[in-house]
């Protein structure tokens, strides 16, 4: 089994706008890195999300390009401060290649705890926008197999220049 985990692309400063949806920066960087990945030949069955619109707006993007055959779906736990062990159990029971998209602390928290066992080694540096691929073994171990950023989207494409803006 692949885990995809997403953490949602940048996202309006909240005294900008309370319902805190995608900056126009955030929408262009995960157009980029849902294109991309569409080149890679993932097949994932099902995209699932937090009930927080930067979230939702993440994985619609990432539906678009992926047409997961079960679709795309609201999920609880994967809020920002949710406990990693919900997903960390819900995931023995599935079979199926999926995609989650949340938040910090919440994503650092699952993968150190499916890699290493203990939630708060804090392993893995998510970046907004970023995804990290788990593969699950048949003896039910999980390991790293890549990780792709925005930055490292544009740099392997050629789109736009990485060193703007440093």
């Amino acid at each position: 089994m692949f885990l995809y985990l997403v953490r949602h692309a940048e996202a309006k400063r909240e005294e900008e706008d309370p319902a805190r949806p995608l900056s126009e920066k955030g929408l262009e960087d995960i157009t980029k890195v849902a294109s991309y990945v569409s080149l890679l030949n993932i097949s994932v069955d099902e995209i699932l999300h937090s009930s927080k619109l930067r979230a939702k707006q993440t994985a619609g993007v990432l539906f678009q390009s992926l047409k997961p055959v079960r679709g795309l779906k609201e999920t609880d736990g994967l809020s920002p401060l949710d406990g990693p062990e919900i997903w960390a159990d819900r995931l023995k029971d599935l079979r199926n290649d999926v995609i989650l998209v949340g938040h910090l602390p919440h994503l650092a928290g699952l993968v150190s705890l499916l890699l290493c066992g203990n939630a708060d080694n804090n392993i893995v540096s998510f970046r907004a926008g970023g995804l990290a691929c788990l593969k699950r073994d048949d003896s039910g171990r999980w390991s790293l197999q890549w990780m792709l950023t925005p930055e490292i989207v544009v740099g392997a494409t050629g789109i736009g220049n990485y060193c703007d803006g440093l």
